[in-house]
């Protein structure tokens, strides 16, 4: 009975141990779950404050491109400004130096004009701007880089500033005409050629966009010497200086306004006329219908440097 009592408080014993064991686990489980969650929680915020620097790393970098970028928007507007205003200014300077100006030197050139020992051709068109004809003439002259001088009128002026415009900007002086080629209209009266010279500069001034645009350089149409209005024409004269504005015809021409209608009589009247000459003043059209003039134009250009000449416009004297 004895042994097996032992053996019964033995069996009684060995369950307290068990659960004693089973508990210690539970124990050491649960303090592992807790340091183990512990340890993700911190993990988990130093991630979360790693990911935080580098969002707002990111929005710091980004916010310093944007302001850089816009720093340099700013400095390539600055600079763009400051180009055009370059750009502006040397335009300015540009037309500035091709303004005409009517000095005593102007007029002692203009008065000797036929009578100087260089041989120098001066290639002027009258009756334009058009459409038909003068693009093509300032095609061929920036090709022979040549510069002319254009007596425009003013109601053609009115209908193709852009040509007027484009005459100017290659260097080519713009001299007066008047403004209707009507010569009842013009030589009605003194006041009549004065208002016409007026109305006309207007138009050129219009054109190029520049207000203090004064030719001081008139062509009477038909010339400023004899026929119908010969006295209207030398009142006129006088009147045109008072304002300090001088006139010029010419000396030598084609005769393109005149019959003249094959290439080879344009040349042999330009030959003729332009024979024992040193200095000389060529009329020609560069009307609508003057297309002739413009094909003979190379064959022109071509005598004349064969002969010796050298070619200028009337900017060289009214300086």
């Amino acid at each position: 009975m004895r042994g097996e009592k032992m053996k019964l408080d033995l069996i009684e014993i060995k369950p307290k141990n068990y659960k004693r064991k089973v508990f210690i686990v539970i124990v050491i489980s649960i303090l592992f779950i807790i340091a183990f969650s512990f340890l993700g929680i911190k993990v988990a915020e130093a991630y979360n404050k790693k990911i935080i620097a580098k969002r707002n790393e990111i929005s710091v970098s980004k916010k310093n491109h944007e302001n850089n970028k816009q720093e340099e928007n700013k400095q390539t507007r600055q600079d763009n400004i400051e180009n055009i205003n370059s750009s502006e200014e040397a335009i300015e300077n540009m037309n500035s130096n091709k303004l005409p100006v009517y000095s005593e030197n102007a007029k002692k050139k203009l008065k000797s004009l036929y009578t100087d020992d260089t041989k120098v051709a001066y290639l002027t068109f009258d009756d334009g701007p058009s459409q038909t004809v003068t693009p093509q003439i300032l095609d061929l002259l920036k090709q022979e880089d040549i510069k002319a001088t254009f007596f425009v009128l003013g109601s053609r002026v009115k209908a193709n500033p852009d040509l007027v415009k484009r005459e100017y900007q290659e260097g080519h002086f713009i001299a007066n005409h008047g403004y209707s080629h009507e010569y009842s209209q013009i030589y009605k009266s003194v006041d009549s050629v004065i208002d016409e010279y007026n109305k006309t500069e207007t138009q050129i001034q219009k054109a190029i966009g520049i207000e203090n645009y004064h030719s001081h350089l008139f062509r009477f149409p038909g010339g400023s010497n004899g026929g119908k209005y010969a006295k209207l024409k030398s009142q006129a004269k006088e009147e045109l200086h008072k304002h300090d504005i001088s006139f010029i015809d010419w000396n030598a021409l084609t005769s393109d306004a005149a019959g003249a209608n094959t290439k080879e009589k344009l040349i042999e009247n330009l030959k003729e006329t332009v024979k024992n000459k040193k200095s000389v003043v060529i009329l020609m059209h560069d009307a609508s219908n003057k297309i002739l003039t413009y094909e003979t134009l190379p064959d022109v250009i071509k005598y004349l440097k064969d002969e010796g000449y050298s070619f200028d416009n009337f900017y060289s004297i009214m300086k």
